[in-house]
């Protein structure tokens, strides 16, 4: 009997949901609540609760840094569904928001560049991209090049060196675990004085993308900034 009902059960998940599909409502990526939209109202608001007042703050020094949001909340939760729960649809309209943003409150300067920016989103290692099956970096980085008109350059950067997960390390331990981990991609080589916009789903302490600037300026890339979609809390980055 136990046999027949699971096998009664895969029936339905494979034959009656895809038709139930058609007449009602998605749900929710991260309520599981039914929605018309990409996600429920109540999500939605909890998503715009963590945008930034400022998203240019940050956008001074050495590597100025554009964010969408505070990574903590709703927010986080998004980019979890979005990496870890097989969700790559997500990146469309979190990568819309940003570009919304960008255009609202676009850096002083931006619009007296000698030229548009490449934005090259932050690669991840091969093997990691095949276990994951895409790079979210990648897909937001689309989204927001659609709404934005800028040009998309994900072979600007190539990782040559598989590095451990930066959570729960220490600043020091951050630079050094990304220490020589990128090279300069296909899509940047024979360029001219190509100008970079470098793009990620969430900004810590920066050491990776410090260590991507790093080796695009080496190889004379002129690496405009860094745009992500969320920015951890806390002065430390400066």
């Amino acid at each position: 009997m136990v046999k027949w009902a699971a096998i009664a059960q895969r029936l339905q998940r494979g034959i009656v949901q895809p038709l139930l599909d058609l007449f009602l409502e998605a749900t929710c990526p991260l309520c599981q609540r039914s929605t018309a939209g990409n996600f429920c109202l109540d999500c939605e608001r909890q998503l715009q609760a963590c945008r930034l007042a400022q998203p240019g703050k940050y956008w001074r020094g050495e590597l100025p840094l554009f964010g969408w949001g505070i990574y903590g909340g709703k927010l986080k939760r998004a980019i979890a569904a979005l990496k870890y729960d097989d969700h790559p649809e997500l990146a469309r309209p979190l990568g819309q928001w940003i570009a919304q943003s960008w255009q609202q409150n676009r850096p002083m300067g931006i619009s007296r560049l000698r030229s548009q920016p490449l934005v090259v989103p932050i690669p991840l290692h091969a093997s990691k991209l095949k276990q994951r099956g895409f790079n979210q970096a990648e897909l937001l980085a689309r989204s927001f090049c659609d709404y934005t008109g800028l040009a998309c350059c994900p072979q600007g950067l190539q990782r040559i060196r598989a590095t451990e997960a930066q959570f729960g390390l220490s600043p020091t331990a951050r630079s050094q675990n990304v220490a020589n981990a990128f090279t300069v991609g296909s899509g940047l080589r024979g360029k001219s004085a190509p100008l970079v916009l470098l793009f990620d789903d969430i900004y810590t302490t920066g050491a990776t993308t410090q260590a991507a600037a790093d080796t695009l300026r080496q190889a004379g890339v002129d690496v405009l900034g860094i745009v992500a979609l969320a920015v951890t809390q806390g002065e430390e980055r400066y």
